[in-house]
């Protein structure tokens, strides 16, 4: 049975005609038949009993645990993502997924592949290439160049932004997308890249991201991390030309939603406190290490700003800031039509768009606690007035 999965996996990566029919089949029986048939066309031999076990049900997604097979020399067609970066002991591997022509409409990047991942095309074909390889590879297909990036504070909107944006048949939207942030992180990695092939390794990842995977595809945009803000000087290395923007907002309001829920940029055990040039002497991340945090992300933006192709927007901006300032910063004149299609997610949750969108800037200011107060005041006070008095100086 290994052996004809093994040949049906080679002949599917080999056929692009074979990869959309069974992407596109997400019922299980129904694609076990339609895999059956596509091997005995092919003359292997698999049996369905073989895929039935192999696509036992898997409610907690730990199939997207399992290491994809290697393959070198190997080039994607279209429909194929980038879904994460590995170190296998020897080099740097990426692994891709097929997305077909689904577009990336939910909130963040994460949450389309876990769907995707849960399809039984995935559960069967996903495969690695060596990192090595990327750089050639978005040359050999259609692929946008990006319109604009989205840097941000946390907690200030971006995610809106990106919603908005995702309205629109012609918006490719990358949000949030952990394979950009391995390649950003690479310098911290066992192999580390020089600048130059650091920057070209992040033309490579976000060109693969920015497919045209359907028709009418036109525009690309990419929201990033809220670390990415230290990462500005890569970013306008490898896109000198491409327009940004850092959103941010009242830091009381984004401390206190930082209390709530916190972020893993404000975890330790995640995004260690050297990573931002901090210290954290009891190990213990509390407001006032949130504060240090955000203030570091803000003065990053500040930074990059002072180095051109950036405009800052304020939370308190939106959703109309949208239209009045960030299209217009990257160069797009929307239509009446698209404007009307694209504030229809301003009426949602941005991150649960099942609900609709209630303004909660008043009820955060009025559960902001002394201590919350406080490291406000003492960290992001004044970094928060000079990123108001440059925007309204714009």
């Amino acid at each position: 049975m290994r052996d004809a999965l093994a040949r049906l996996h080679t002949l599917v990566l080999q056929d692009a005609i074979l990869q959309e029919g069974l992407g596109a089949v997400e019922d299980v029986p129904a694609f076990i038949e339609a895999a059956v048939e596509a091997a005995r066309s092919r003359d292997v031999g698999l049996d369905a009993d073989d895929l039935i076990a192999l696509l036992r049900r898997d409610p907690l997604g730990l199939d997207r645990l399992a290491r994809p097979a290697l393959i070198d020399g190997f080039t994607p067609t279209a429909g194929w993502l980038p879904t994460e970066l590995s170190w296998d002991g020897v080099q740097h591997t990426v692994a891709w997924a097929w997305f077909g022509r689904r577009r990336l409409v939910e909130p963040f990047f994460e949450g389309s592949l876990r769907s995707v991942l849960q399809q039984p095309f995935n559960r069967l074909f996903r495969f690695r290439t060596p990192l090595a390889e990327l750089a050639a590879w978005p040359a050999s297909l259609p692929t946008l160049r990006p319109d604009g990036f989205i840097f941000h504070m946390s907690r200030c909107g971006s995610t809106l932004v990106a919603q908005m944006l995702a309205g629109l048949d012609a918006h490719v939207v990358v949000s949030e997308a952990p394979p950009i942030d391995a390649v950003v992180q690479l310098d911290r990695m066992a192999a580390q890249p020089g600048d130059e092939a650091h920057a070209a390794l992040l033309r490579a990842m976000v060109g693969a991201l920015g497919q045209v995977r359907n028709a009418g595809e036109s525009r690309y945009f990419v929201k990033l991390d809220s670390w990415h803000a230290l990462a500005l000087p890569l970013f306008r290395k490898a896109f000198p030309d491409v327009p940004w923007v850092f959103l941010y907002r009242d830091p009381v309001e984004v401390l206190v939603s930082q209390a709530r829920q916190r972020g893993i940029q404000m975890v330790p055990d995640y995004v260690p406190p050297g990573f931002y040039g901090l210290d954290l002497p009891d190990g213990v991340p509390d407001e006032d290490y949130w504060a240090r945090v955000l203030a570091v992300v803000c003065q990053a933006a500040l930074d990059g700003y002072a180095e051109g192709g950036g405009l800052l927007v304020n939370y308190a901006q939106l959703p109309a800031a949208l239209h009045t300032a960030i299209l217009p910063h990257f160069g797009i004149t929307a239509t009446a039509a698209e404007r009307q299609a694209m504030d229809q997610a301003a009426r949602r949750d941005a991150k649960a768009p099942q609900f609709a969108f209630a303004p909660d800037s008043g009820r955060k200011r009025q559960a902001a606690t002394a201590a919350i107060s406080a490291a406000s005041d003492r960290h992001l006070a004044e970094i928060y007035h000079r990123l108001e008095t440059l925007r309204l100086g714009d």
